[in-house]
């Protein structure tokens, strides 16, 4: 079962509030995305810490429902 960008997205914004998140299909079939995460809880983490957070936000749905996602976070909008 696919899920939709939006569901991604309310799921880490509701764990990480104030996060400004941007999901993009990659393949168009609801089951390859990238994600980008700007959170200011992610200063001073490590991009591995970063990354475990936003997967524990999406409550086990990746590898099941979410197949792939390229995840790339941020403490702040100026880092790419």
């Amino acid at each position: 079962m696919a899920m939709q960008a939006q569901e991604i997205e309310k799921l880490i914004t509701g764990a990480l509030p104030g996060a400004k998140v941007t999901i993009t299909d990659l393949a168009g079939d609801g089951d390859h995305y990238s994600a980008h995460v700007v959170f200011e809880g992610f200063k001073g983490l490590s991009r591995v810490k970063q990354h475990q957070i936003v997967y524990q936000a999406l409550e086990g749905r990746m590898g099941g429902q979410l197949h792939a996602l390229a995840l790339r976070t941020s403490d702040t909008e100026s880092e790419t």
